[in-house]
């Protein structure tokens, strides 16, 4: 007896009518919004090895385990999967989303050495591993910061296995600063640049997660941040060792992520055809990219208005109406 169909996608008539850039308002699609907040992600462990070193990457699962993956959601550099819980949460009675720990981040325990790193080539390589491990349907790839650049990396290595992308404010920069940052002076300099500085200044041990929630709680990067979005990322981001409550993403590890930049999203953006969607933050982006790039023609570049690097957290709206868009 042949197995049943696997569940298909939402349709386009399921479609929200605000867009992406539009104000928020009422989400039709969206099932009740308590059991979904209060049903915790499932928790899944992929093996990955390749070049850069074997280890578990660790994957929240959101939404019906029967259906194929809809949406493969990464995050941006010294945070981890969880912190976007409340984001992707709401889109899990329609897709099926996971959201990766990226190597040095959350419970993914893959070799995270920063030393001579160049590039995100690392990151690129296990999310290649994770599409490789899926059946079904090609997946829409999105992602924030980091994540949003290292998710354009993986779909050009595989673009038979994406369907398009959403990358909400990716680090991309000018051609030229590419090219530059090619030039082996860019590793004599690399501890100069403001980020990483203020990476390895990072307070890595804490007493307890309460220590580390009211030290964060409206202050730097978490500024405005819902105190639910700021307690998953402190709930993931904390690991308990002998010596305290400490940051599972070593300093170190995040201020190589800044320093690394040698590898070219121009070149990727190029490689693919699938539908790549970028929303920018209006103020202190990233992104170089211009609301029309040349030779780009299925790229659309939107800017967040009032929007800050963290809009996904800020205006998790405007992030999820993206999302749910281009999953169906």
């Amino acid at each position: 007896m042949s197995s049943p169909a696997p569940p298909s996608r939402p349709t386009a008539a399921a479609r929200p009518a605000n867009r992406a850039l539009a104000k928020p308002g009422p989400r039709p699609y969206l099932p009740p919004m308590d059991a979904i907040r209060l049903s915790p992600p499932r928790r899944l462990s992929l093996p990955v090895s390749n070049r850069w070193g074997e280890g578990q990457m660790s994957v929240l699962d959101f939404g019906d385990p029967k259906r194929p993956v809809d949406l493969i959601f990464v995050h941006a550099n010294g945070f981890n999967a969880l912190t976007y819980r409340t984001l992707l949460a709401p889109l899990s009675g329609s897709l099926r989303i996971w959201a990766p720990d990226l190597r040095g981040h959350g419970g993914t325990t893959l070799p995270a050495e920063g030393g001579g790193r160049r590039d995100w080539h690392d990151h690129r390589d296990d999310l290649v591993a994770l599409l490789d491990a899926l059946d079904g349907p090609p997946v829409i790839l999105a992602g924030h910061s980091m994540g949003g650049t290292s998710a354009l990396l993986a779909a050009a290595e595989r673009p038979d296995r994406v369907g398009g992308l959403v990358l909400f404010d990716p680090v991309i920069w000018s051609r030229w600063a590419v090219a530059a940052f090619k030039l082996p002076l860019l590793d004599r300099i690399a501890s100069r640049i403001p980020l990483v500085r203020s990476a390895l200044r990072r307070r890595r041990v804490f007493d307890s997660r309460e220590q580390a929630m009211a030290g964060y709680l409206g202050r730097g990067a978490f500024r405005g941040w819902p105190e639910m979005m700021l307690a998953d990322y402190i709930a993931d981001g904390l690991v308990e060792t002998p010596e305290g409550y400490t940051l599972a993403c070593d300093p170190a590890w995040e201020a190589s992520n800044y320093a690394a930049q040698s590898h070219d999203p121009w070149r990727a953006l190029k490689q693919l055809d699938c539908p790549v969607t970028v929303l920018m933050a209006e103020g202190a982006s990233p992104c170089r990219l211009p609301e029309n790039p040349r030779g780009l023609p299925h790229v659309t570049v939107g800017t967040v208005p009032g929007g800050t690097h963290f809009f996904p957290m800020l205006q998790a709206d405007i992030a999820r109406d993206a999302l749910f868009d281009a999953a169906v």
